[in-house]
């Protein structure tokens, strides 16, 4: 099927592909949800929930989506993508039974947590229109899923590598599935899903609804674009508009010896942070650090099995613990209300992580800050991140103790009284593991001062780190 294409109203960001133009012109957005046909039941609830006026791509997309048209949404993460595909997808398929293993509609996605967060978010909504709802992702018993699947569930919200699991065991099939949606198809490509992906849309009905929803697009899903969608209604909402109205964005330039001290500091304000490290044992080791400083942390991380994770998660919402320290694994599928600072310990990899890491923070309207910890040799490649991602941060040189420092980000000195990690605040992580990164050396490099190995370097930063945190308290 051949489409045309055509340069947006904007210059595309580097990497990005010309979004295919719609042949058949795109329905007027709604003002309110109340334009929009929908169930009476469905708008009370959303009144009842205090949502009136739709966040801007549920207000494009929905019109089209409930009229049956395909969409391709861009937007951020927290700009409200999930009820812009969940209401359109329930609505459409109210009324109607799945027989046993075979769903009547489908969402991809890419992490356990963002599967789990969407079903959290369209369970109330399912309820209502009497639709049973089906989460398969891995980490859980397939036995369990299996069985809610034979049991019949018209919807399904599932991982690509389960779900074809499932669909090669027999126990679920895709050919009566006529409503698809793929969320944050990126990463799902960026991820190595993309294979699976294809075979698993490949096997649902072929006249039926795909909707693509991301916070980026580039030309890793134009495959899925050009195959799968047919004359879709385009909305795309730019990352350097839409990621910086409501949050804050600081690079904190800080020296080797100092980063731990600093990160410890921010990370015992007051409220909740949530704090990215590039390993699983650079989390572990760096959340037994800041137990053993007084501050209520937990890890996160692919190295959790899924209920330690869930339990994780279910602590830093309800205030348990303070400090989530994670890896990319929380950059995706993580919905914390009032979460308003997000501290990349260390930088990510490229502006895609920036933006998804950053997006935990001023969700739905509200106000956040994103700060990232940069060491003089990290200058350069951080100032090339942002300008891919289209944001321009206040850089700060700063070091620990500083009142600039607290101004930006509330840092204070711990309590130094040590936190029992193995009770019902944080679950500690086991001990071993390769060091903490970010100290101002590279996997294989030797610790700075004279060959001092990394992990007494780093041993060494801990304790003054400590030390520097008593003399502050004036013990």
């Amino acid at each position: 099927m051949s489409r045309s294409v055509h340069t947006n109203d904007r210059s595309p960001a580097p990497g990005e592909f010309a979004l295919p133009v719609t042949v058949t012109p795109a329905l007027p957005a709604a003002a309110t949800f109340g334009e929009l046909d929908m169930p009476a039941e469905v708008l009370k609830m959303l009144t009842g929930r205090g949502l009136h006026e739709p966040f801007p791509i549920q207000a494009a997309t929905l019109p089209n989506s409930l009229a049956g048209r395909d969409v391709l949404g861009r937007g951020r993460t927290g700009s409200g993508k999930t009820l812009a595909f969940g209401l359109a997808l329930l609505v459409r398929t109210a009324g109607r039974r799945a027989e046993s293993r075979k769903p009547l509609a489908l969402v991809l996605v890419p992490t356990r947590e963002l599967a789990q967060q969407i079903t959290d978010a369209l369970t109330p909504y399912a309820e209502l229109l009497r639709l049973r709802l089906a989460t398969v992702v891995g980490g859980m018993s397939i036995g369990r899923q299996a069985g809610a699947l034979r049991a019949g569930a018209e919807v399904v919200v599932a991982t690509p590598g389960r779900l074809a699991d499932l669909v090669e065991r027999k126990d679920c099939r895709l050919d009566r599935v006529s409503i698809t949606v793929l969320d944050e198809a990126d990463q799902m490509a960026d991820m190595g899903f993309m294979p699976q992906v294809t075979e698993l849309l490949d096997l649902v009905r072929t006249d039926g609804q795909r909707m693509l929803f991301s916070a980026t697009l580039d030309s890793n899903i134009d495959l899925l674009v050009r195959r799968y969608l047919h004359d879709p209604v385009v909305h795309s909402v730019d990352p350097s508009v839409g990621a910086v109205t409501t949050m804050e964005h600081h690079v904190l330039e800080v020296h080797g010896p100092d980063k731990y001290a600093t990160a410890t500091e921010i990370a015992a304000r007051d409220g909740r942070v949530l704090m990215f490290l590039d390993t699983k044992h650079a989390v572990d080791r760096f959340t037994r650090h800041l137990l053993s400083s007084g501050v209520r942390a937990a890890a996160l991380h692919g190295g959790k099995s899924q209920p330690q994770r869930t339990r994780t998660l279910d602590q830093f919402k309800d205030g348990h613990i303070t400090v989530l320290v994670a890896t990319n694994v929380a950059a995706r599928g993580i919905h914390v209300d009032a979460l308003d600072l997000v501290v990349n310990v260390d930088p990510p990899g490229d502006h895609k992580d920036y933006l998804h890491r950053g997006g935990r923070t001023a969700r739905a309207g509200e106000t956040g800050s994103v700060v990232t910890l940069v060491l003089p040799e990290q200058r350069r490649d951080m100032a090339r991140l942002l300008s891919d991602a289209g944001i321009r941060p206040q850089i700060t040189r700063v070091r620990s103790g500083e009142a600039e420092l607290s101004r930006i980000t509330g840092a204070q000195a711990p309590s130094g009284v040590p936190v029992d990690g193995s009770g019902p605040v944080a679950e500690r992580p086991k001990r071993g593991g390769a060091p903490f990164r970010g100290l101002g050396t590279r996997p294989g490099q030797a610790g700075r001062g004279g060959g001092e190995s990394r992990r007494s370097a780093e041993t060494r930063q801990m304790a003054e780190a400590r030390k520097a945190a008593r003399v502050r308290r004036g013990a």
